[in-house]
């Protein structure tokens, strides 16, 4: 690898944060993946950039970004479960095995679902959307969301349900409506 200036450096380093910025829907799904749980897979991401970051020099441009960047994530994965294993239930080590050695890149039509999944939410009647935002964006239980909507429990269990389902068949729908 030939050297660079620090201009250089600082370029190359920003290009590889612009690719990890591009797959940052699919690094995160990876992560979630292994790490079920919002707010500890969203440390991992953030730990994951700051490595992508620091070991910005050794990545060559050109060659396969997502192998790299997956990796990283699941050594940083890893480490979260061991740190917190009792904290949330984890896959078994045979499956986080079988998931870090899958040498395929990450899907490339999730910023296309996003797009989509987006337009369908606009799509939702004003309760569920607030009960999807609740749950979704704000990480808060069916009790909490029920708290907040001054409703049951039962009727955001049955509010999330039927917004998930309707949300599903829209994007689904948007999916095999876009031609190819």
């Amino acid at each position: 690898m030939p050297e660079r200036t620090p201009t250089e450096d600082e370029a190359h380093t920003a290009a590889v944060q612009r690719l990890f910025v591009q797959f940052q829907p699919a690094i995160r799904g990876y992560i979630l993946a292994m790490i079920p749980d919002f707010p500890s897979a969203d440390d991992v991401l953030q730990e994951t950039f700051l490595v992508v970051t620091r070991k910005a020099a050794s990545f060559e441009i050109g060659t396969s970004f997502p192998a790299w960047v997956k990796t990283i994530a699941r050594f940083k994965c890893l480490e979260a479960i061991r740190a917190r294993r009792n904290r949330f239930e984890c896959l078994s080590d045979e499956v986080l095995e079988a998931l870090g050695a899958e040498r395929e890149g990450f899907r490339t039509d999730t910023d296309e679902r996003l797009v989509h999944l987006a337009q369908c939410i606009d799509q939702l009647a004003p309760q569920a959307r607030r009960s999807i935002h609740f749950r979704y964006q704000n990480d808060h239980r069916p009790p909490e969301i029920a708290g907040l909507m001054g409703c049951t429990v039962q009727s955001v269990n049955v509010t999330l349900s039927r917004a998930r389902a309707f949300l599903r068949d829209c994007v689904k729908a948007k999916i095999s409506a876009t031609p190819t």
